[in-house]
């Protein structure tokens, strides 16, 4: 599948909330490819939402393996259909980028540790925790199926947030 172009902030479509998947067919099959082929293409990209592409239906993917912050602690490729945190823990401020916000960073603050439920792409229910960097990981990409960006939770606009050198 295609690599899909991300939007950028201020785009409005990353400010929508997305609608819930009511049937996994092709056309989300298709979907999770381009997100996923997305993510792989993008610079150190550990995620993708449905939205940062221009759809607005609750799916996304993170994979923090090959991400040095991750790469000790994670459950690999996550194909998430409808993902609802249902348990949070903890407490951490960690340095986030997005590809829809590529010029910058910002200090947020997240649960270091989460359950979660989502489906799986064949239908399967399925319920995990995640910690540390997967867990802000997938927090993040949740976050913009809610129409959040990372920008809504700096901790302070004016110590938490940094012009991003290169990308």
């Amino acid at each position: 599948m295609p690599v899909q172009p991300i939007l950028r902030y201020p785009h409005p479509v990353l400010k929508k909330l997305c609608n819930r998947v009511e049937k996994i067919d092709q056309c989300i099959h298709d979907l999770i490819q381009d997100l996923v082929d997305t993510m792989h293409e993008g610079p150190g990209s550990v995620g993708v939402a449905a939205s940062q592409i221009g759809v607005t239906l609750r799916v996304c993917v993170v994979d923090v393996s090959k991400n040095r912050h991750g790469k000790e602690n994670n459950h690999g490729l996550l194909r998430m259909i409808n993902p609802e945190i249902t348990d949070r823990s903890g407490s951490a401020t960690m340095r986030e980028g997005c590809m829809s916000v590529p010029d910058y960073t910002g200090d947020v603050d997240r649960a270091t540790e989460i359950t979660l439920q989502f489906s799986e792409p064949d239908g399967t229910r399925r319920e995990l925790t995640a910690s540390g960097f997967e867990a802000v990981a997938i927090q993040h990409e949740m976050d913009h199926l809610d129409g959040v960006l990372f920008l809504d939770r700096v901790t302070s606009i004016k110590t938490g947030l940094f012009r991003r050198k290169n990308y």
